[in-house]
């Protein structure tokens, strides 16, 4: 591959990259053809991207021509992580996914208004995470296909109604996800002689602590809790403790952020790398680009682990924060 291409081609690759989305793929491919210098050094870089481009294009007309159906639980994951909200009717799943994203699900008082899931994306800090509204959960009936959503997610966000009997919303809530197998990952050895089983993280949100008058509601739902539950109260309707909520998300879904800088430079912090912890220099040299991946001589990092400009090696655990110089 040429050394001499822009960096904005790298800025496009790695867009591709990350892109769940075959629409997505295909505009980065598409900006990087227009982006590459015209000359015989890059003649096989150019053909190869093309070729990318009419795979894409070919996968997406033959799936059309099928005709086939897809379900609406099938949503790419996108940002940092997928949350799925879950919870009984009217504890305001709707009303969070319309109040923090660009998406737009019908909020209603009355019961049952949402019949599909509806994915929006929420800003925090400088990222985005993933939030998709679900039809209520129901001892009666609930599709499989909802299920097989809640099994892959990255994070469980259960609301209760803090005014309206929260923990029987919550145990309604918990039965009905333990009946399709689906427990918190925090009591998943209690569950070791069942087979089948699929541990999820968990977070409880109590909602409508619409004021310093409901945070009575709250103390008396932790006194009943007969566990030491994951929890943050909030109200979406007030806006109150939402920045709360928010840190909180970030907490379980259990990741970190990390910047890059080139020599001389400041780093860009308005889009880190997102990892899982524990991750390490090998994993964020993989995702920059395949030449540092292969080619790294050296590393240096500012963060709350090293001291600053520290050089470390492949093996070092990257920290949520960390700045991160690489050479080749």
């Amino acid at each position: 591959m040429p050394t001499n291409l822009p960096p904005e081609y790298y800025d496009a690759e790695r867009r591709y990259r990350s892109s769940k989305i075959p629409a997505g793929k295909l505009a980065c491919l598409e900006e990087m053809i227009s982006i590459v210098p015209k000359h015989k050094g890059t003649d096989k870089l150019r053909a190869d991207l093309r070729k990318r481009v009419s795979k894409l294009k070919s996968t997406a007309q033959a799936k059309k021509s099928l005709g086939r159906h897809e379900s609406a639980y099938h949503i790419n994951k996108e940002g940092a992580g997928q949350v799925v909200i879950v919870g009984v009717t009217n504890v305001g799943k709707s009303s969070l996914v319309a109040r923090e994203t660009n998406a737009g699900p019908e909020v209603a008082d009355f019961p049952h208004s949402t019949w599909k899931p509806t994915p929006g994306m929420m800003a925090v800090e400088n990222i985005q995470i993933q939030l998709i509204d679900t039809p209520p959960l129901a001892a009666a009936y609930v599709d499989p296909e909802m299920m097989d959503m809640i099994r892959r997610c990255d994070l469980v966000l259960l609301m209760v109604d803090l005014q309206t009997d929260p923990l029987q919303q919550l145990e309604d809530s918990l039965a009905s996800l333990e009946a399709q197998r689906i427990v918190p990952m925090r009591l998943k050895d209690r569950y070791r002689d069942r087979r089948g089983i699929s541990p999820v993280r968990f977070l409880i949100l109590a909602n409508k602590n619409d004021d310093p008058q409901t945070d009575e509601n709250l103390e008396i739902f932790r006194e009943l809790l007969a566990d030491n539950w994951p929890m943050v109260s909030a109200s979406v309707k007030t806006g109150r403790n939402m920045d709360q909520l928010k840190a909180a998300l970030l907490e379980r879904l259990n990741i970190i952020r990390v910047y890059t800088k080139s020599p001389g430079k400041k780093p860009d912090r308005a889009a880190p790398f997102v990892f899982k912890k524990g991750s390490t220099m090998a994993d964020l040299t993989g995702k920059v680009h395949q030449d540092f991946a292969q080619k790294l001589k050296s590393a240096r990092v500012w963060g709350p682990a090293v001291f600053d400009g520290q050089m470390v090696q492949r093996d070092y655990v990257l920290q949520d924060g960390d700045i991160v110089e690489l050479q080749i």
